[in-house]
């Protein structure tokens, strides 16, 4: 008789049981499924794995936000924008449309020492410094530190193609300008796969 009346007692007590484990797990799932969310978001706002711009998928140089343009006061390769670009060149991943230059940062680098070459059937010679900029990261840079003898190769030339008439007028010299830039893009795109130089600038021009 004291079996059957134990019997009735004992199944409330596996209920109970059973709720508290039940009540537990979903506790559990919500904890865990919480933390991989915030895992998601944290590492998709760049809190986790580096912060600062993300890698471009395909591996090439990123483009710089104006807002992480780097002055010449804070040393490098004297970032800064100096008033619009003459010689906008295709190099493959341009700004989207309607979004202008000043969206991106601008990177000046300056070729060591003038080139000097002879005029395209011509008595005279031109000798000119020359100066790139890049919207994108030093990346580019480097591949023109890292290519210099190739990408000088290429301006010489590019110089040599030059005819009097064009290094005598304001349209000519810009016209040279786009050419220059496409020679830079070419040899860095051929010895790198990517070219990146936006623009080519004269620091001093001279023709004798």
């Amino acid at each position: 008789m004291s079996d059957n009346k134990d019997t009735p007692d004992a199944a409330p007590k596996k209920k109970g049981k059973m709720k508290t484990i039940l009540i537990g797990g979903v506790a559990l799932l919500v904890l865990v499924g919480g933390g991989v969310g915030a895992g998601v978001y944290a590492s998709n706002a760049g809190l986790i794995g580096g912060g600062g711009h993300a890698e471009a998928e395909d591996g090439k140089p990123k483009l710089v936000p104006k807002s992480e343009q780097k002055h010449a006061t804070e040393g490098g390769e004297g970032g800064g924008h100096g008033g619009e670009d003459a010689a906008p060149e295709n190099h493959g991943m341009k700004p989207p449309a309607g979004q202008g230059g000043d969206k991106y940062a601008s990177t000046y680098y300056p070729l060591e020492k003038d080139f000097t070459s002879n005029l395209q059937d011509s008595v005279h010679f031109v000798q000119v410094g020359v100066a790139v900029s890049t919207p994108y990261d030093d990346t580019v840079i480097t591949n023109l530190k890292t290519n210099d003898i190739a990408v000088r190769s290429a301006i010489l030339m590019a110089l040599g193609d030059t005819t009097e008439e064009q290094v005598m007028s304001s349209d000519g010299k810009r016209q040279l300008q786009v050419r220059l830039a496409k020679a830079i893009n070419d040899t860095l795109k051929q010895k790198e796969g990517f070219g990146g130089i936006g623009n080519v600038y004269f620091t001093s021009f001279v023709v004798q």
